[in-house]
C-alpha cells in the first residue's frame, strides 16, 4: 500500500535533513583551527517479508530464485569523524601542530567525566599564572601543566615537545616542561564536546600517553610556529550539499506521488 511509500519517503527526508545539518556544520567550521569534519552514515530499515527466496512451488517442482521484500525506509546510523590532518597555518611562537597521530591533553575539571579533554588545536597562550592554555574564551590548562616564569623570553617548543625559555636573570636557556600527547585506538569513537575538544568514551578506548614522536606510543612529532587548520574540503562539501538537496527533492516527489495514490484509492469508494 502507498502508506509504506509515505513512511519510506518521510524517513528519507528526515535522514537527509540530518545530513544537511552535518554538512552545514562542516561548512560553518571551514576556518576553525584543527576542526575535523564529519560524514553521515545511513542504513536501511527493516523489511516486510512477503515471500521468502527458495520457496518450493509444488506444481512446478521448482524453487523461487528470489524473494519479495518491501523496505520501510532509511535511518541515520551515525556520524563519523574524518581525522585527516589539516593544513599547517603560520602562527606565533607558542603555536604548535601535531604531525601525525595524537591529541593535546587539557584540564577540564568537572566538565569531563575523566577530568581531561583532548584537542588538536595548538594555538597555545599563557594565562595569568604563566601556564600554557588552549582556548581563547575559557583557557583550558595543558596537561601536564607547563609554567613559564614572569619576564621570560624566547619561548620555544621543540619537535619532541620540550618547552624552553630564556631566564631573564641568568640569560640561560631553561626547560619549562614537556608536552605529552595522547593516542587512542579508535579516535573516531570519541565524543564531540565542542570548542575543538573531544572526550574519551568506551568506544574510543583509553588513551596511551607519551612524548611526541615516541614510536612506542605512536604519537606524531610537533612542528612549532604553525597550527593545524580545518580539514574541511569546501568543494566536497558543496557537492554533497547539492546531492543532498536533490535527494530530498526526489523523496518529496515520492511522498506526493504516494499521497495522490491514496487519494485515488479513497475516491474509488465514493
Amino acid at each position: 500500500m502507498s502508506y509504506l511509500a509515505l513512511n519510506s519517503s518521510a524517513s528519507g527526508m528526515n535522514a537527509l535533513n540530518t545530513q544537511l545539518d552535518v554538512i552545514a556544520n562542516n561548512i560553518a567550521n571551514a576556518d576553525t583551527p584543527a576542526f575535523k569534519s564529519s560524514r553521515t552514515d545511513f542504513q536501511d530499515l527493516y523489511y516486510i517479508e512477503k515471500k521468502q527466496p527458495g520457496v518450493e512451488n509444488v506444481a512446478t517442482q521448482s524453487t523461487s530464485p528470489v524473494g519479495l521484500f518491501v523496505g520501510l525506509g532509511v535511518e541515520v546510523a551515525g556520524t563519523q569523524l574524518n581525522l585527516e590532518q589539516g593544513a599547517p597555518i603560520p602562527g606565533g611562537e607558542l603555536d604548535v601542530m601535531i604531525q601525525g597521530n595524537g591529541f593535546f591533553q587539557i584540564d577540564m575539571g568537572d566538565l569531563s567525566p575523566t577530568g581531561i579533554g583532548y584537542t588538536r588545536n595548538g594555538q597555545f597562550k599563557l594565562n595569568a599564572d604563566g601556564e600554557l592554555v588552549v582556548g581563547p574564551d575559557v583557557g583550558y590548562r595543558l596537561e601536564p601543566a607547563i609554567q613559564i616564569p614572569p619576564n621570560a623570553s624566547n619561548v620555544t617548543i621543540g619537535n619532541d615537545g620540550s618547552v624552553y625559555y630564556r631566564d631573564p636573570n641568568s640569560q640561560n636557556t631553561e626547560l619549562a616542561g614537556r608536552i605529552e600527547l595522547a593516542v587512542f585506538q579508535n579516535p573516531a569513537g570519541m565524543e564531540q564536546y565542542g570548542q575543538n575538544i573531544l572526550l574519551e568514551t568506551f568506544a574510543s578506548g583509553q588513551p596511551n600517553t607519551g612524548d611526541p614522536g615516541d614510536p612506542g606510543v605512536g604519537a606524531g612529532g610537533l612542528q612549532s610556529g604553525v597550527y593545524e587548520g580545518s580539514n574541511v574540503n569546501a568543494v566536497t562539501e558543496l557537492v554533497d550539499l547539492i546531492r543532498t538537496q536533490r535527494a530530498f527533492e526526489m523523496n518529496s516527489q515520492s511522498f506526493n506521488a504516494a499521497d495522490e495514490t491514496l487519494q485515488t484509492v479513497v475516491n474509488l469508494g465514493r
